[in-house]
């Protein structure tokens, strides 16, 4: 017996699939393929999909954190080493503190009665839509000229910290408005203070709100370019302005831009991984309210 016309799936809606799934990994698929072959390779005439893969772009953007010396390397370049550890501290450092900071202030606003509160926390949002463009030449004015930050990995920590605590502070109040007040004041019956109420009550029960805003913010500090290529300097450069520094008008090594490329992608895809069941019900809890 067919099935009913109004159950059968357009094939439209199949193509529409697999366009979006090719435009989605189609570029990934072919920094992949690039960062696998050699210059000489990819800038050929006759560059196809059959070639001879190599790990010599890794090698060389890794040169100097591998434990061996790579044979076709004559000068190990530290750049995007020295880019890689740039980034790692920095968006770690960003999203613990920005973590830290945004849930204490999202507790106040939901737990505490005062005048404003209501402004507060819309303030919080519009802040969070000002654009990064707009206040890049203040940022470099302040941090240049009065703070003597710029260059430096804690001055655009700082930075990241005031750009993503507004979306941290407004993300949280959904998961803690959700926390029943009876199990704060039944602490505080047994004798919880009010840090052991917020830390062993509230943070285990939004734990999915903590994780989901994590990974938001570690992947805002991990991609972002515009403020870290202004404040940065030769030793405190990340890996998004090592990459777009490599391009000259004279030599671009595409192979090893690729490969930068997708090392780049590669600590947000496993922080993602590893909190996927956080970020998925983070994201289903912070969603619906009860």
């Amino acid at each position: 017996m067919s099935a009913p016309a109004e159950q059968r799936q357009n094939p439209a809606f199949f193509a529409l699939i697999v366009a979006l799934v090719i435009m989605a990994v189609g570029p990934i698929f072919l920094m992949l393929v690039t960062s696998l072959r050699l210059n000489v390779d990819i800038m050929s005439d006759t560059s196809s999909l059959i070639f001879m893969p190599t790990l010599r772009n890794y090698e060389t953007a890794l040169c100097n954190v591998l434990w061996y010396e790579p044979a076709h390397v004559e000068f190990c370049d530290p750049t995007f080493g020295r880019a890689l550890g740039n980034s790692l501290i920095i968006s770690l450092i960003s999203t613990v503190l920005t973590l830290v900071i945004g849930c204490m202030a999202a507790y106040a606003i939901v737990r505490f009665r005062f005048l404003g509160r209501d402004t507060l926390s819309l303030t919080t949002l519009l802040m969070r839509m000002v654009p990064p463009a707009v206040l890049l030449v203040p940022v470099f004015g302040i941090w240049t000229f009065q703070f003597a930050l710029d260059g430096t990995r804690a001055g655009i920590v700082l930075v990241y910290v005031a750009m993503n605590l507004p979306f941290v502070i407004w993300i949280l109040q959904s998961f803690i408005v959700q926390v029943p007040i009876q199990l704060e004041e039944a602490a505080r019956m047994d004798g919880a203070g009010p840090f052991q109420v917020f830390f062993l009550i509230v943070l285990p029960i939004i734990k999915p709100g903590l994780a989901a805003a994590s990974i938001f913010t570690f992947r805002i500090a991990w991609n972002e370019f515009l403020l870290a290529n202004a404040l940065a300097d030769r030793n405190s450069r990340t890996v998004p302005v090592t990459i777009v520094n490599s391009l000259t008008e004279y030599d671009i090594d595409w192979g090893v831009i690729m490969a930068t490329g997708m090392l780049l992608a590669v600590p947000p895809i496993i922080f993602t991984f590893v909190a996927s069941r956080q970020i998925i019900t983070g994201m289903t809890a912070g969603a619906v309210k009860g």
